[in-house]
C-alpha cells in the first residue's frame, strides 16, 4: 500500500487518495461577536464615506465653470447652468510669472520640513525614554506636545507678539542693548528659519509621541539582554532601538512624501500675516490659489489644484513606497 503524503497543500487531497469523501467545509454564520464588530467599525465608516468618499463628488468643479443659478439646486447649477471648460481651470496655475518660485518655496519647504520630521522626534523620542525619572518624562513629553494642539490663529498671535515692530519682545530686547528695531514682516531674509523653527515647534511632538509608543511596545528582554553582554546605552539604542523603529520611520516618511506638494495655508498666510514684503519666500502653492480663488471667485481654481496637487503626491506616495520597498522589503506602507 503507498504510503500518502503527510505533508500537502490541501488536505482534501490527501482523504481522496485514501478512498474517503473529502470535508466539505461549513460555512461560516454571522455571530453575535461580529455583530459587536461591525457595530463598533460602524462610525469610522460613516466618517470615510462622508468625508473621503462624498468629496470625490468635487472633482467635477475642476473641469467646469461653476455659476449659480438662482431659484435653481445645486446639483442644476453644476451641471445644467455650469459649462464645461476642459483643463482651462488648471491653466491659471502656470499663468503666473512666479510659478516656479511658488513651486520652489512649496517644495524645498516640505523638504527641510520631512528631514527635521524623521530625524529630530526620534532623537527626542529616545532621550526621553533614556530619563530616569518617569514624571520628568511626562512633563518633558506633555510640553513637547502641548502645541499640536494650537491653531495657527493663535500662534500667529504669540509670533507677532515677538516680533512686532513697536512693542514686540524681540525688538524691546535688541533696543535695550543698543541696537537698532528690526522690521521683521518686511525683511524676507529672516523667514525662512522663522518658519521652520514655528513648524518645528509645532508639529514634531505628534512624530514624537508615534515613536515614543513605539518604543515602549519593544521587548525589554532584549535590552536587559544587552546589559548582561555589556553593550552601553548608544549601542542598545543603534543596535535595538533604531532597528525596531526602521518601520515606523518608514511609513512617516512615506506618508511626508505623499504631501509634498501641499503646505499648511496656517503656517504662511496667517503667521506671516499676508505681508507683501516677504511674498518671495513665503507664498507657496496653497497661498497662490487662495488668493487667486479669491480675487475671482472661480470655485473650479481651487478644484483644479487641489486635484493636481493630489494626483501628484498620490504618485509621489507611490513612488517612496517603491524606492523605501527596494531598500528595506519589511518597511514598506503597502
Amino acid at each position: 500500500m503507498a504510503l500518502v503524503p503527510i505533508f500537502r497543500k490541501n488536505p482534501e487531497e490527501a482523504l481522496s487518495i485514501k478512498g474517503e469523501a473529502p470535508i466539505k467545509k461549513k460555512r461560516r454564520r454571522f455571530t453575535w461577536d461580529d455583530f459587536e464588530l461591525t457595530l463598533l467599525s460602524l462610525p469610522t465608516v460613516v466618517w470615510f464615506i462622508a468625508f473621503c468618499y462624498i468629496p470625490l463628488f468635487g472633482i467635477v468643479f475642476a473641469f467646469k465653470n461653476y455659476k449659480v443659478k438662482r431659484g435653481k439646486g445645486f446639483l442644476y447649477s453644476l451641471f445644467v447652468n455650469s459649462k464645461w471648460v476642459g483643463l482651462k481651470n488648471f491653466r491659471f496655475l502656470f499663468l503666473s510669472s512666479d510659478i516656479w518660485n511658488i513651486f520652489r518655496n512649496t517644495l524645498c519647504y516640505n523638504f527641510v520640513f520631512i528631514l527635521i520630521g524623521v530625524t529630530l522626534p526620534v532623537a527626542l523620542a529616545i532621550m526621553i525614554t533614556q530619563l530616569r525619572s518617569r514624571r520628568l518624562a511626562k512633563v518633558c513629553q506633555t510640553a513637547v506636545f502641548m502645541p499640536h494642539f494650537l491653531s495657527w490663529v493663535v500662534i500667529s498671535y504669540f509670533v507677532f507678539a515677538f516680533l512686532s515692530t513697536d512693542m514686540g519682545l524681540l525688538n524691546t530686547i535688541i533696543t535695550s542693548l543698543g541696537g537698532e528695531r528690526i522690521r521683521w514682516y518686511q525683511e524676507k531674509a529672516y523667514w525662512p528659519y522663522i518658519l521652520v523653527f514655528i513648524n518645528t515647534w509645532k508639529t514634531f511632538g505628534y512624530s514624537m509621541v508615534v515613536y515614543m509608543a513605539t518604543i515602549t511596545g519593544i521587548d525589554q528582554s532584549l535590552y536587559e539582554s544587552a546589559v548582561i553582554d555589556g553593550a552601553t546605552k548608544w549601542q542598545q539604542c543603534k543596535g535595538i532601538t533604531i532597528p525596531m523603529l526602521r518601520p515606523v520611520i518608514s511609513i512617516m516618511f512615506i506618508l511626508n512624501v505623499g504631501n509634498i506638494f501641499s503646505t499648511d495655508f496656517g503656517l504662511f498666510y496667517q503667521v506671516t500675516r499676508d505681508s507683501g514684503s516677504i511674498i518671495d519666500v513665503t507664498q507657496t502653492l496653497d497661498v497662490y490659489v487662495y488668493k487667486a480663488t479669491m480675487e475671482s471667485n472661480n470655485y473650479g481654481f481651487s478644484a483644479a489644484a487641489s486635484l493636481l496637487q493630489n494626483t501628484l503626491g498620490c504618485i509621489m506616495l507611490i513612488t517612496a513606497n517603491l524606492v523605501v520597498k527596494k531598500i528595506d522589503p519589511d518597511s514598506g506602507l503597502f
